[in-house]
């Protein structure tokens, strides 16, 4: 198999597993990652840039590790992020307000409006508990019962996150 196929097949199997489909990406980029041109690197029909692959790495917000071919398969669990359900959070009403604030912020950074899931790294995930005046372990749990965890968020210590 060829090297663009297999990045391909990492591209795609981190976007499946954001629930995202070619279309939501291309409407949470702002049309700067297009329904077609991810479609044609997730084929391998087109080769992509090393630069292009690093910031749609970032944009899916994986390790640019995940995404390239190699030993390791890209992580279950979304290795350093976990994926936030925007809706169910929204819909759980204002003791989660102060995280939902947090959140846009993390839009407007990223220029990522969907306003379906968010990825969040480990870092964000540690200030989003300082916030909501939990551990992250707590707050990974009350989430994952509450329904907003959008994937398995596997191992917290894979995340960087250790108890307190």
């Amino acid at each position: 198999m060829s090297y663009s196929r297999d990045v391909g097949e990492r591209l795609r199997q981190v976007r499946v597993d954001r629930g995202w489909s070619l279309q939501e990406v291309e409407r949470a980029s702002g049309g700067r990652w297009k329904a077609a041109v991810i479609g044609s690197y997730e084929r391998g029909d087109r080769n992509i840039s090393a630069t292009r692959l690093l910031e749609l790495a970032e944009f899916y917000g994986v390790r640019p590790a995940d995404v390239l071919p190699g030993e390791s398969a890209p992580q279950r669990g979304f290795g350093t992020t976990i994926v936030l359900d925007l809706r169910r959070l929204e819909a759980l009403g204002s003791r989660y307000a102060p995280l939902r604030r947090y959140l846009e912020t993390i839009q407007i950074q990223r220029g990522d409006f969907n306003r379906r899931v968010l990825s969040v790294r480990s870092e964000d995930l540690r200030a989003l508990a300082v916030i909501h005046e939990s551990t992250p372990e707590a707050l990974v749990d009350e989430l994952r019962r509450e329904g907003v965890l959008g994937g398995d968020v596997g191992n917290l210590e894979q995340l960087g996150v250790h108890g307190t």
